[in-house]
């Protein structure tokens, strides 16, 4: 029995829209000939073991293929719109192992491509390619991924990439679903720890139960799990993950699902007890971080340039801390001017997603110049509007995740010792926000003709206390992720 005929039980799927997407590449290249060429990811082992890397698909040849499976390879004809999928060779001695991969058969039927072909047929196929086009350009990627022992006389590693950033950016209908799954399953697994949060002791098992919900659901995670609690939560990144929840009073949850290599990424801030405001000062920072975000989402349409609702979060933000007292002996302008409130919301206001978490730009949806003064340190300065302001258009998915944080290393280290910065905050108000840790309320929203949706519907603020207040019942942990 020849084993590439035996088949697997095929369902019925809406199609990856892998044509469509290599079509727009090749528009956007506007070349009239030439072959694409993208490289899979392929499996390896770990350093000094036989044990395998966590495999993870490379996003631009998934975005033309629409393959999730390891070790394969792509070529797309711009003059004869032909696309071609490589597949490995199945190895009967790894099949007891590891299960075998689709036949050519299977692959046909499951993916949107026009032809299907071993790996083995790559080398033999490129040099009938080059043959019978002997002036067409080769496009890859990077120039490390030329196929091994191939020479061809005009290879291009510059345009393709940005050529496919470019439609990336802007997401079809079949895109825009996957988000919004990955968002629906991102939604069961915080509400999840939210009905949990009071029996909870240690950081550790707000991204169990996260990662358990979404592994229910058939997901990944589109990041590590980022759930920092008291001062932990002044780290943007935080992933230790390990520590007492005991004596704290604000969790921030940054986790999201993944679904068929399509990110969501989600921030909900919330106490650990109770489902009431721990302190006025978290109570107040949580009441400034909502304003910034309600604000700029508000705002949010085609032809809209987010670094004026990245301005409109930091105005907003001076707006609020000023009144808290923390920041002083200066007017919104001048503190602007100076840029202190960086110190305390230092990232954006918000980026792409899509493939990755932080989706390809294609142009930076938040460009900006660093200033540079006799006043300010270039480090710590807000940005200027000194470059052409890229506008948010239809089909953009984009997050909108204003924050507050008291990071202690980082206010003590570059704007509590700086002359500059010092003389605006007030070191005793400031002292009694440490504990706060920070704030970060973050969703996922789709750029419609006429305005936005909120594809993120996971409990934050009073919804997201309720769902504490409450608790979790007795139901099987299955019942509480339907």
């Amino acid at each position: 029995m020849n084993i590439q005929s035996i088949e697997l039980r095929a369902s019925n799927v809406n199609k990856y829209p892998a044509k469509q997407h290599a079509q727009a590449v090749a528009s956007k290249l506007r070349e009239s000939d030439g072959l694409i060429y993208l490289l899979g990811q392929y499996e390896f082992t770990l350093e000094d073991s036989d044990m395998s890397k966590t495999w993870r698909q490379r996003r631009y040849f998934y975005y033309c293929s629409g393959v999730d499976v390891p070790n394969c390879c792509l070529t797309y004809d711009l003059k004869t719109d032909d696309l071609t999928l490589y597949i490995p060779e199945i190895k009967p001695e790894r099949v007891l192992w590891t299960g075998r991969g689709p036949t050519l058969k299977e692959a046909r039927e499951t993916y949107d491509i026009d032809s299907v072909r071993l790996n083995g047929q790559l080398f033999s196929d490129l040099d009938r390619w080059k043959e019978q086009n002997p002036t067409s350009t080769f496009f890859i990627l990077h120039k490390e991924q030329r196929p091994v022992d191939k020479s061809f006389p005009n290879v291009d590693s510059d345009k393709l990439l940005p050529a496919i950033d470019a439609c990336r950016v802007i997401k079809d209908s079949h895109e825009i679903a996957l988000i919004r799954k990955a968002n629906e399953i991102s939604t069961i697994a915080h509400r999840a720890v939210l009905k949990h949060i009071q029996r909870f002791k240690n950081e550790s098992q707000i991204e169990g139960i996260f990662t358990d919900a979404c592994i229910s659901k058939k997901a990944k995670q589109s990041y590590g799990v980022i759930a920092g609690s008291g001062e932990n939560a002044s780290m943007l990144h935080y992933m230790k993950n390990d520590e007492p929840l005991k004596g704290r009073q604000f969790v921030c949850l940054d986790a999201g699902a993944e679904v068929e290599c399509y990110a969501s990424d989600v921030t909900r801030t919330f106490p650990i007890s109770a489902g009431t405001w721990p302190s006025q000062e978290a109570k107040k920072i949580y009441s400034i971080v909502e304003t910034m975000q309600e604000s700029c989402i508000a705002r949010l349409k085609p032809g809209v340039k987010m670094f004026d609702l990245h301005v409109l979060a930091h105005q907003l933000a001076i707006d609020g801390l000023l009144k808290l007292g923390i920041l002083h002996n200066a007017s919104p302008t001048e503190l602007y001017a100076m840029g202190t409130s960086k110190g305390f919301f230092p990232h954006g206001l918000g980026h792409h997603v899509g493939l990755e978490v932080h989706d390809v730009l294609g142009i930076p949806i938040l460009r900006y110049e660093e200033r540079i003064s006799s006043v300010a340190d270039a480090v710590l300065s807000l940005p200027l509007s000194t470059l052409d302001q890229p506008e948010l258009e239809e089909g953009m998915v984009i997050t909108i995740e204003p924050g507050i944080y008291f990071s202690r290393y980082e206010l003590e280290r570059a704007y509590l010792s700086s002359p500059i910065h010092s003389k605006y905050i007030n070191r005793d108000i400031l002292d009694r926000y440490w504990a706060v840790g920070g704030v970060r309320i973050e969703d996922d929203i789709l750029i419609t003709a006429d305005g936005y949706e909120n594809l993120t519907t996971a409990p934050k603020g009073e919804a997201a206390f309720e769902i504490i207040r409450n608790g979790a019942d007795s139901r099987s942990l299955e019942e509480l992720y339907e």
